[in-house]
């Protein structure tokens, strides 16, 4: 329609108004348009610029009804100073460029507003054909919401959505116009363009990238601008582009002091794209640390959770007073992140293993008002970070029990495993624990084949842990073809691994005696639970045994009458044995004839304990409770005992309470 306004109106040319035909857009698979035969376009996006300046020269030799045509309407440069996009109501977007209708800040925040809300390409299609009236960086906003929306692992969930006529024209425009468009726009739309997917040797691709290289070469970039244009050479030359260096030379030159908040938030956000990797800029980044502390009681939540994102990217473990000033920032932002900046948050806080008690306090308000919304991986996320730093809180553990009975079926199996095995780690079991453990029976019933093998064993070893027994499924973990997929490649299965699949058969011998399934064949046993790394028995706190090794030694008498670190035949490493005979007298450790009556000190420090309650960890319960089956008499001596006692005649006495309650101690 308005092609044929201007066609009849020629006192529109005297305004400096001209047309410009594009040629319908060639096939490949960037790019793409059915053209019956025609040569291909002056504005084809997916081929080389010297190609398509060849095909410019053929086209202008045709007639021009041979040509099947967009048409742009662009008025004269001498009306223009700054870069918009004009788009027409009509079928077949148009686009000009002018000062007069450059979009004011409200209308462009609205159309940001009215972006971020749209769920599917054919929205902001039909979005882009409702608005009058487009600045560069709105068409690039633009572009980006395409590829937030199409991308999927490394390429387009549907490629046709760029054959669109709103796309093709944003380009087309782009690529005529490049030279007219700001910084921001510009660089902008490059990165847009790479994620994408398009042809780094089509025609707007190099234009753009020659355009920036202008701009760049002019170092008046800001760092913002800089990061962007950053991001996009690395999207298309890689770490090794000659421009990438350019870019990160003009950015150390720029006053740290003097950045804005998002060029810092930019900056990290580009350094840990690998550009920061193996240690390179390592000065830069220690300024950038130092200089973050101080300003981040004024970051948003996107600014905290990129930033703590980056640190664990490239591997910051020195920058802990920044992490410990984000942590405290964090505090302000919980209700108010995303699903995925939160998840970003705990992934950090236990990748440096960190925890602050406020922050624990607002999620303890939070998490109940989120567990029956909130992404499934966000509501895994919490229960890890929980589980992760040893701390029990009985009202998110509820509250995600309870979300987790009506919504289990709509998580993965690997998000269903996370969440058991933290109750499991802390020995917790929820008010509603006879639903949630039913339900975890008909997801193993339905889905049982989806589970990874170290991910299904992981959520077995959690049931054991707080007494619930998979007694239907463990004769499957016991095969012969479930044992191979655990071993990994040339390594055989991991030590830690066999230890769970050592104690899930032991549970089953000693507390489900009814069990008569597959056995767990002996090569597949370990001989210990105490091993390095991620062990099924927390070490003896040294300080804390100690002082109680030099009580036992005043109340026995000698320290021959007690063992230490005894590894049972049972895989459990006990902390003190002492041994009985059958009138009760204390036999010496060595003795191995007329042992009526073992005795197992668990000398339990803060470590075997959730950090903020007096309950012990999963791993320390089952290992008591097994003890105690076996035949062993269980003393615990916890720390919160022992350490307020004032005088060594004091541990004396309780330790003589706590092991031979019903005997009086004569003076020896």
């Amino acid at each position: 329609m308005s092609l044929k306004v201007i066609q009849r109106c020629p006192l529109l040319w005297q305004f400096g108004i001209r047309r410009y035909p594009v040629g319908a857009v060639c096939y490949t698979r960037f790019l793409s348009t059915s053209s019956q035969g025609q040569p291909p376009c002056v504005a084809c996006l997916c081929t080389s610029a010297a190609r398509c300046i060849q095909r410019q020269d053929r086209m202008k030799r045709q007639p021009a009804r041979d040509i099947r045509s967009l048409t742009t309407i662009v008025r004269e440069p001498t009306f223009v100073t700054s870069s918009s996009v004009g788009l027409h109501r009509d079928s077949v977007p148009r686009f000009r460029l002018t000062q007069l209708y450059r979009p004011t800040a409200s209308e462009e925040q609205g159309f940001h507003e009215r972006l971020e809300a749209c769920s599917n390409t054919g929205q902001v299609f039909r979005l882009l054909c409702s608005v009058e009236i487009l600045s560069d960086t709105m068409a690039a906003a633009a572009l980006h919401r395409v590829a937030d929306l199409e991308q999927e692992g490394d390429s387009l969930k549907d490629p046709a959505v760029l054959e669109n006529n709103a796309i093709r024209a944003l380009c087309f425009q782009l690529e005529q116009d490049s030279s007219r468009l700001t910084d921001s726009g510009l660089v902008s739309a490059l990165l847009a363009c790479t994620r994408l997917y398009l042809d780094p040797w089509s025609t707007l691709m190099v234009r753009l990238v020659s355009e920036s290289q202008a701009r760049l070469d002019t170092e008046k970039m800001s760092v913002d601008q800089l990061c962007t244009l950053g991001q996009a050479m690395l999207a298309i030359e890689g770490p090794g582009s000659v421009m990438l260096k350019q870019v990160m030379e003009q950015i150390q030159k720029q006053e740290l002091a003097q950045w804005s908040l998002t060029a810092l938030v930019a900056v990290y956000r580009f350094l840990q794209d690998s550009v920061g990797e193996d240690g390179k800029y390592r000065d830069l980044l220690n300024a950038m640390h130092t200089h973050a502390v101080t300003v981040t009681s004024r970051m948003d939540p996107s600014g905290v959770s990129t930033l703590l994102s980056a640190l664990v990217k490239l591997n910051q473990v020195q920058a802990m007073p920044l992490v410990i000033s984000l942590c405290k920032q964090a505090v302000r932002h919980v209700p108010y992140f995303t699903d995925e900046e939160l998840s970003h948050v705990l992934g950090a806080l236990m990748y440096f293993g960190h925890s602050d008690h406020y922050f624990v306090e607002a999620m303890e308000k939070y998490v109940p008002t989120m567990a029956f919304t909130s992404h499934p991986e966000t509501v895994t996320k919490v229960m890890q970070f929980f589980g992760h730093r040893n701390i029990l809180s009985t009202s998110v553990f509820d509250a995600v029990a309870e979300s987790f009975v009506y919504r289990a079926n709509d998580y993965t199996t690997s998000q269903v495993a996370r969440q058991i095995m933290a109750f499991g780690k802390l020995g917790y079991l929820p008010p509603n624990a006879g639903q949630v453990f039913r339900k975890i029976e008909t997801i193993l019933h339905t889905r049982f084949s989806q589970f990874q093998p170290q991910m299904l064993l992981g959520l077995l070893h959690a049931c054991i842990l707080v007494e619930r027994f998979p007694v239907n499924f463990v004769s499957k973990v016991f095969s012969s073809y479930f044992l191979q997929q655990l071993q990994e490649h040339d390594k055989g299965i991991d030590r830690v691994v066999l230890a769970q699949l050592t104690q899930l058969y032991m549970t089953m011998k000693l507390e489900c005696p009814s069990y008569e399934g597959t056995r767990l064949l002996t090569k597949f046993r370990v001989n210990s639970f105490l091993i390095s790394g991620h062990s099924l028995e927390t070490p003896v706190d040294v300080h804390l045994y100690n002082s109680v090794k030099s009580g036992l030694v005043d109340l026995l008498g000698n320290r021959s009458y007690f063992g230490s670190k005894v590894l049972t035949p049972f895989c459990y490493t006990l902390d003190v044995e002492i041994k009985l005979d059958e009138q009760g007298y204390v036999l010496p450790a060595s003795h191995t004839d007329d042992v009526h009556q073992r005795i197992a000190l668990c000398i339990d420090g803060q470590k075997r304990f959730t950090t903020n309650k007096r309950q012990l960890l999963g791993k320390e319960a089952i290992k008591q409770r097994h003890l105690r089956i076996l035949g062993y008499e269980v003393v615990q001596i916890p720390y919160y005992e022992f350490e307020n006692l004032p005088s060594k005649a004091s541990v004396v006495m309780y330790l003589h309470q706590k092991i031979f309650p019903h005997t009086y101690r004569l003076s020896w």
